[in-house]
């Protein structure tokens, strides 16, 4: 029997949510705790694999177990096996044939940027401190002409493998409330820290570079894009099906929600 799950996690503990050698990761401590429930047929799929430092609000998961246990024992026991730092949200059955990453239509990701004066420091592992002035409608102009499918060449990291750099970027809205500055992104799919470099060459346009996001798309070369931005600030919030309906009536609040939301 198959079953998706949904996770938040910190990720300031972990080399990233996928298993590593020598160092801790979600993946590791999500199939531990499901070995302590039932049987793990094998190991589990996720919709994102996200780097050492980055969160997660909404991680898609799923597993094969021979066990038939409720999705009530599943969940609870669960997180009674996990770290403080990851909780599932919601378990649910699922088509035999589901894959979280290879089913997925889109995925989201989040970046918050903080523009205050003086550092949070309560929030330091969450946000991006920038110190400098930012024109936020600079940034909206130019995230414009990212809009589409391209090549984004210029936005993978070193350490990308993907044979095909062609992504259709659907969506990305920026968002200020305060003194935060909030970056959401939707796409098919991602290239390795596309969305940190977009969010950095962002930075450094809005701030007089001198360069602008058509040329750098074009240019189809990483030495021409910003830097990359820092991995706390970055938040994985989702991914969307066809093939099921992820249960939109979780019990954990979205911890972004205070910054996504308008106030009322």
């Amino acid at each position: 029997m198959r079953f998706v799950g949904v996770c938040q996690y910190d990720g300031s503990n972990y080399s990233g949510f996928q298993s590593q050698k020598n160092s801790s990761s979600v993946q590791d401590h999500l199939e531990s705790a499901i070995s302590s429930v039932g049987r793990l047929n094998e190991r589990i799929n996720y919709a994102g694999r996200t780097d050492a430092g980055v969160h997660a609000t909404r991680q898609i998961f799923d597993f094969s177990s021979q066990d038939h246990r409720e999705t009530s024992q599943w969940l609870k026991g669960l997180n009674s096996h996990l770290p403080n730092d990851i909780a599932v949200s919601s378990i649910q059955k699922a088509p035999d044939d589901f894959h979280s990453r290879f089913d997925a239509i889109e995925r989201s990701y989040t970046y918050v940027i903080y523009t205050g004066k003086a550092q949070p420091i309560f929030l330091r592992d969450y946000i991006y401190w920038e110190k400098h002035e930012i024109n936020i409608e600079i940034m909206r102009a130019e995230a414009a002409d990212l809009i589409g499918t391209h090549n984004f060449n210029s936005f993978r990291g070193s350490k990308c493998t993907a044979k095909n750099p062609v992504r259709t970027l659907q969506s990305i809205d920026i968002k200020q409330q305060d003194n935060f500055i909030i970056i959401s992104l939707c796409a098919n799919a991602y290239l390795y820290n596309m969305v940190r470099i977009i969010v950095g060459t962002l930075l450094e346009i809005s701030q007089g570079s001198g360069k602008n996001m058509k040329t750098v798309l074009n240019a189809q070369d990483r030495a021409i894009a910003g830097k990359t931005a820092q991995a706390q600030g970055l938040f994985f919030t989702g991914a969307a099906y066809k093939k099921i309906n992820l249960d939109a009536k979780e019990s954990v609040a979205n911890p972004l929600s205070f910054l996504i939301n308008p106030r009322r």
